[in-house]
C-alpha cells in the first residue's frame, strides 16, 4: 500500500510491488539539474523525506511503501527489471524459471554489509522464511507462495526454489525479494531496526531516530549494483538522510531552501514547485481505491449496501479532489510499471453515479430512514468509519470529507478516521476495527494481489477485507497455471470479477511528482532508486 494494504512488494499503500529499476519521469539517465545545469559532485549527502515514520523495517515483514522505500537502500534483490519489465542482473548473474521452480546463480564477490561473503544458503534462508506459513510474512503469497522451499549449493553459488503453488510470474516475484544476510537472519530484531551489518544493498543504516530521521552511509565495497552504480559512479552520494516531514508545505519549503534534495508531493504544493522548473520523476499510484470490511456485522458485508454506497459517489469528482486535479481514472489495480498484464478491467465494471438509485437500493435492503435522517435496520443505525492515510497528503482529507458528505446525504452516519502509515497497517492487519478504507494497494503483477483479495484473514493471512469471491478464486487458479503473459486474459477477468461485486473499488490514479533540487534520480516501486541518484554542485 502507498505511503502507508502496498507492495510490494507505499503507497497500504501497502506499496506491495516487485522491485523495479525505471527511467525517471522526465527522461532517462541523470544529467544536468533541470533548474539550470550543474556539475556532478562527490562526497555529498542526499536528503529526502517521507510523510510518516516507516515503523519496523524487517524486509520480510513490511509491505508498507515507506518501509520498502528505505529498504531499497539497504537490501538488493536477485534481479532488477528494466523499463520494459525485462530481468537484469542483481545479486544473481544468471537465472531460469518455470511456474514451479526457479534457479539463481549468484554473482561472485558479493558481501554482506558486515564484510562477510554472501552465501547461497543465506539467500535460501530469506526465501524459506517467507515461504514458511509459521512466520506469517506479509510477502507470503505476494512475492513467495506459501510452502515454497529453497535449496542452496554454496560451492556453485546457486539457489533453487520450488514454489508452494504455481506462480505465473515466479521469476519476477521471487527475484524481487529483498535479500538480508549475516546476523539479522538469526536475530530479526536487528532487521526491524534497519539491519545493521545485515544488508546486501548500496547503503547501511548508521543512525535511526524513529519519527524524526534515518541516516544511511554508502558502502565502499559495493560493486554489484545495476549499471554504473557498481563502479562507484561519479555523483553518487556518500550518505542519505531520510527525514520524517508530515506536512507537505513544510517539505516544499525545505526543498526550495535546499535543505531537502527530494520529496514527493500529491497536494497543491506540486504546482508551486513545478513553477520553479525543478527536475521531477513521476510515480503512478492507485491513490483512489475503496475497500469495505466484509466481516460479519459490518455494513460492507452486504453487497447491496456496498453497491448503494458506491452509486452515491461521484467517483470522478472524488478522484479529482484526492489528486488535486492531476490524476486520471483508474484502468486497473495493477499500476506499477512495467505492468505484467496491461489492460482495463475497470471501465464499465463500476456502477454509474445515481443517488436516487442508491437510496432505493438501501430501502430495498431494509435500511429505512430514521430520526435525524440516519438510516437503520433492525434497530441498528447505518454507521461507517472511513479510514484514510495522512501519509498520502492533505488532499486525502479533502477527498474523505467529500465522500463523508455524499454518504451522509444518503442517510449514513460517517466518522472520519485519519491514520498514519503504521496505524493503517496495524488496523487493517491487526485490530480489524474499520468499515471503509481508502488505503490503496500498488502492485506490478496481478498475482501479487491474490493474498489481499482471497484466502485467510488477518492474523493468519492478508485478506484484510474478508473477501470471498468464488469467481475470482476460480479464475486465479486457472491463470496461475499459465506462465507470464499467456495468462493475462484470465487475470483481467479475475480483476473484473472483484470490481463487479465491489469487493474493491479502484476509481482514480495519481501521478505524483518526486521533485529534486541539487540531485537527479529515477523512481521505481513508488520510491527513489538508490543507484540512480546523482548529486550536483550548487
Amino acid at each position: 500500500m502507498r505511503g502507508g494494504a502496498a507492495a510490494p512488494a507505499g503507497r497500504v499503500l501497502p506499496l506491495v510491488a516487485a522491485t523495479l529499476l525505471l527511467a525517471a519521469g522526465c527522461g532517462g539517465a541523470p544529467g544536468p539539474d533541470a533548474a539550470g545545469g550543474g556539475t556532478l559532485a562527490n562526497g555529498r549527502t542526499f536528503t529526502t523525506s517521507f510523510t510518516s515514520d516507516p515503523g519496523a523495517l524487517d524486509p520480510a515483514k513490511t509491505v508498507m511503501s515507506i518501509g520498502i522505500g528505505i529498504n531499497l537502500y539497504l537490501y538488493d534483490p536477485l534481479i532488477h527489471l528494466d523499463g520494459r519489465g525485462r530481468p537484469e542482473a542483481g545479486l544473481a548473474q544468471k537465472w531460469r524459471a518455470t511456474v514451479r521452480t526457479a534457479t539463481f546463480t549468484l554473482r561472485p564477490g558479493i558481501t554482506c554489509s558486515d564484510g562477510s561473503p554472501l552465501t547461497a544458503s543465506e539467500v535460501a534462508a530469506n526465501i524459506d522464511y517467507i515461504g514458511d506459513p509459521a512466520n506469517k510474512s506479509p510477502l507470503a503469497g505476494v512475492l513467495i507462495q506459501p510452502g515454497t522451499t529453497a535449496r542452496a549449493d554454496d560451492g556453485r553459488r546457486t539457489v533453487t526454489l520450488t514454489s508452494g503453488a504455481p506462480d505465473a510470474f515466479l521469476l519476477r516475484n521471487a527475484g524481487s525479494v529483498p535479500i538480508a544476510c549475516g546476523h539479522g537472519l538469526k536475530d530479526r530484531t536487528v532487521l526491524a531496526k534497519g539491519g545493521k551489518g545485515s544488508g546486501t544493498g548500496m547503503f547501511t543504516m548508521t543512525e535511526s531516530v524513529p519519527g524524526d530521521h534515518y541516516t544511511l552511509t554508502r558502502r565502499k565495497d559495493y560493486r554489484w549494483g545495476p549499471g554504473a552504480a557498481g563502479k562507484a559512479a561519479t555523483g553518487l552520494p556518500d550518505k542519505v538522510q531520510v527525514r520524517v516531514v508530515p506536512n507537505e508545505t513544510t517539505a516544499a519549503n525545505l526543498l526550495t531552501s535546499g535543505e531537502l534534495n527530494a520529496a514527493a508531493f500529491s497536494g497543491p504544493e506540486q504546482k508551486r514547485l513545478a513553477a520553479q522548473k525543478l527536475f521531477h520523476a513521476d510515480v503512478q499510484a492507485p491513490l483512489g481505491e475503496l475497500y469495505f470490511n466484509q466481516s460479519a456485522g459490518r455494513p460492507g458485508a452486504d453487497e447491496a449496501v456496498r453497491r448503494a454506497l458506491v452509486r452515491a459517489l461521484n467517483l470522478p469528482d472524488a478522484g479529482k479532489v484526492i489528486t488535486d486535479g492531476t490524476g486520471e481514472p483508474s484502468q486497473g489495480m495493477v499500476t506499477d510499471e512495467p505492468r505484467a498484464c496491461p489492460g482495463d478491467p475497470v471501465t464499465g465494471s463500476l456502477p454509474s453515479y445515481d443517488v436516487a438509485a442508491a437510496k432505493a437500493a438501501l430501502d430495498a435492503a431494509g435500511w429505512a430512514p430514521g430520526s435525524g435522517g440516519t438510516r437503520a435496520k433492525g434497530g441498528r443505525k447505518l454507521r461507517l468509519s472511513l479510514m484514510y492515510g495522512t501519509q498520502n497528503g492533505p488532499t486525502m482529507a479533502a477527498g474523505a470529507e467529500l465522500i463523508q458528505k455524499e454518504w451522509q446525504s444518503l442517510g449514513a452516519e460517517v466518522t472520519l478516521k485519519p491514520v498514519d502509515s503504521p496505524a493503517l497497517n496495524s488496523t487493517l492487519f491487526g485490530s480489524g476495527n474499520w468499515d471503509v478504507s481508502m488505503g490503496p494497494i500498488a502492485v506490478s503483477a496481478p498475482n501479487q494481489l491474490v493474498p489481499f483479495m482471497a484466502g485467510p484473514r488477518p492474523p493468519k493471512g492478508l485478506n484484510f477485507s474478508g473477501i470471498d469471491n468464488p469467481g475470482y478464486t476460480a479464475l486465479v487458479r486457472k491463470a496461475s497455471a499459465k506462465a507470464g503473459a499467456a495468462g493475462c486474459p484470465l487475470w483481467q477477468q479475475a480483476e473484473t470479477a472483484l470490481i463487479e461485486h465491489l469487493d474493491v473499488v479502484p476509481y482514480y490514479n495519481s501521478r505524483t511528482p518526486v521533485f529534486g533540487k541539487g540531485a537527479r534520480f529515477a523512481v521505481g516501486q513508488g520510491s527513489i532508486v538508490p543507484s540512480s541518484i546523482r548529486m550536483y554542485a550548487n
